[in-house]
């Protein structure tokens, strides 16, 4: 039989949005960031069933049952998770290594071998940019201001004439049919094959896991096409990647900014703003949208100033709303787009900019605001009926709130008739909207209730694998050495954390999955409502602090309560009591030193 690499595994999980393959069993409402329903798994008639868009897991609050998409799928259609696998390949149209015996099918060895192809060519390109016939292409890179730390750490080059890279290619033992499959070169109608980028900059691009996946190649004048970029190939779909994305640590930054180009994004990194990708020579795709969803807790968008770029905003904008991202909106001005901007101003003006980055529903009114004359009688009140509209669709009251005070300040409209309109739209299209109960699940409860454990303790626990799960290995390096395993007084917590303090002593420096870890459904049930629970944990360092030094206190209050045990015993010696007489007054100052929480 053959065995589906994790490789394959995770391109089938990212290729099939939990939300949208939820969404065709079960009828999905918006509840903040997330989504809820009835839970198919059991009756109800309250909704407990949660979907999370953003760690891409399901949970039911009601009954416990709990995934990722595969799951799901085996839960809902009665599958086993091998046929769940070949269900979701099937519906994300990616073929499925069929050969017994095989490591992997055709497909997917030539798929093996167009990535290697690339990182050769990449190699070869970036190689080439440093050759004294590559002198163009060097007062190019020189003029753009760019240095050659950026140029290596995109691997930007410069491709050659003629048939360079073919033969190049052909010299490490590529096939024809191999490299043709790369698009990297084409066969002439001669049947002679030639290069596909010629006298280009050539920008890499790589997957999520730095893998050279396709280029984007760009001329050196003003001769058009300005960009040409690699076609879909057997591993590279353009509307389902992001360029540079590889090259942002996502630990580190919850925000990213989506430019339009390569140059743009380039540009920033190297001074400095290393949260920036761009979309890949397309308008931004759905598939794109729920990569920055999973990625990012907000999303800037920072398109060129001109009418295309604001236009490309907008189709944007539409796309990411819909995906409920938390979204906002660059507004430069003295440039033209970010890297003119970010050179002529600097990073630090560029990233007050960042800083002040309008909302949607900002974005949205001023866009209105730009096409109405405020001083005639008649757009003035449609002005208020389109305001009305947008803020309407606002669920948060808070936020209505301050857009309607905002409003009513700027353009001089009594706040009683903003609201007065909002009332009408929503009397006229009022949806019965129940928000997701955030309750301990039925499961948990019960499971808990069979323990001797105090339901404190419990909760710590579930609070750090809910750290781990969401900081990692950074976490990890933090508690492992002062908690460990053998700490964890709930079993089943306590075979969580051991299976992921092993996954990264064994080297894994990122889980993507860690339901993915577990097969058992009792523990995968487990770990969904820990991910689905919300620990109020603002800073994480803190939040890591804490737990450490609540441990460390419990450590010495024990050792401490056992030392007043002995000394109240008549069976220890003078010389045994005062020994532990200096060791309880040590525990007593470092006790008074820990900072702690209840």
């Amino acid at each position: 039989m053959v065995r589906y690499s994790d490789e394959l595994i995770d391109e089938i999980k990212n290729s099939n949005d939990i939300v949208d393959i939820v969404s065709q069993y079960v009828k999905l409402k918006r509840t903040g960031s997330n989504y809820s329903g009835l839970c198919p798994f059991h009756n109800e008639k309250s909704p407990s069933f949660f979907v999370s868009p953003n760690k891409q897991i399901f949970h039911c609050f009601g009954c416990g049952v709990g995934g990722n998409v595969f799951h799901f799928i085996s839960k809902i259609e009665g599958i086993n998770f091998r046929e769940s696998v070949q269900e979701l390949a099937e519906r994300a149209n990616i073929t499925l290594p069929t050969l017994e015996n095989d490591k992997s099918s055709k497909l997917e060895f030539l798929k093996s071998r167009v990535y290697l192809i690339n990182g050769e060519a990449a190699e070869f390109y970036h190689q080439n940019l440093y050759n004294v016939s590559s002198k163009p292409a060097q007062e190019y890179v020189k003029k753009r201001k760019l240095d050659n730390n950026t140029l290596k750490k995109f691997k930007i080059g410069y491709s050659c004439k003629f048939d360079e890279l073919y033969q190049y290619l052909k010299s490490k033992e590529f096939t024809d049919e191999e490299i043709l499959a790369s698009s990297l070169v084409k066969r002439g109608k001669s049947g002679k094959f030639y290069d596909s980028f010629q006298n280009r900059l050539m920008f890499p691009i790589q997957d999520i896991r730095g893998r050279v996946i396709a280029f984007g190649g760009r001329v050196l004048d003003d001769s058009k096409p300005k960009y040409i970029n690699s076609p879909d190939t057997v591993v590279y779909n353009k509307g389902r990647h992001l360029y540079a994305l590889n090259q942002v640590n996502t630990l580190q930054n919850k925000k990213i900014i989506i430019v339009e180009g390569y140059m743009d994004a380039v540009s920033l990194h190297q001074r400095g703003v290393e949260n920036a990708v761009a979309s890949l020579g397309t308008a931004l795709t759905e598939a794109q949208g729920r990569l920055l969803r999973r990625t990012a807790d907000q999303i800037i968008i920072g398109y060129d100033a001109d009418g295309a770029g604001q236009a490309a905003t907008m189709r944007g904008l539409e796309i990411l709303s819909s995906l409920g991202c938390d979204l906002r909106i660059l507004q430069l001005e003295g440039a033209k787009d970010p890297d003119e901007f970010i050179i002529k101003y600097g990073n630090g003006k560029f990233n007050k900019y960042v800083d002040e980055a309008i909302s949607l529903v900002e974005f949205k009114i001023k866009n209105i605001k730009s096409e109405l004359n405020l001083d005639n009688t008649s757009d003035k009140i449609k002005f208020l009926n389109e305001i009305a509209k947008t803020i309407s669709k606002v669920d948060n009251n808070m936020e209505k709130e301050v857009y309607i005070e905002k409003i009513s300040k700027e353009y001089t409209i009594s706040k009683e008739a903003i609201y007065s309109e909002i009332q009408k739209l929503q009397n006229n299209n009022r949806k019965d909207l129940k928000v997701l109960e955030r309750k301990t699940s039925g499961y948990n409860k019960q499971k808990k209730e069979e323990t001797n454990i105090d339901k404190q303790t419990i909760r710590r626990e579930d609070t750090i694998i809910s750290m781990l799960v969401s900081d990692g290995i950074n976490t990890y390096s933090k508690i492992s050495e002062i908690i460990k395993p053998e700490d964890i007084k709930y079993e089943i917590n306590r075979n969580i954390i051991s299976k992921i303090y092993s996954e990264f002593e064994n080297g894994k420096t990122e889980i993507l999955d860690y339901t993915n870890l577990f097969e058992d459904e009792e523990t995968i049930n487990h770990i969904t409502a820990i991910m689905a629970e919300d620990y109020g944990i603002q800073e994480i360092d803190k939040g890591i602090e804490d737990i450490i030094n609540l441990y460390n206190r419990e450590r010495l209050i024990d050792r401490r309560n056992s030392i007043i045990e002995k000394l109240e015993s008549s069976e220890i010696s003078k010389e045994e009591s005062k020994e532990l007489g200096k060791e309880l007054n040590s525990i007593i100052i470092e006790l008074s030193k820990i900072k702690w929480f209840l």
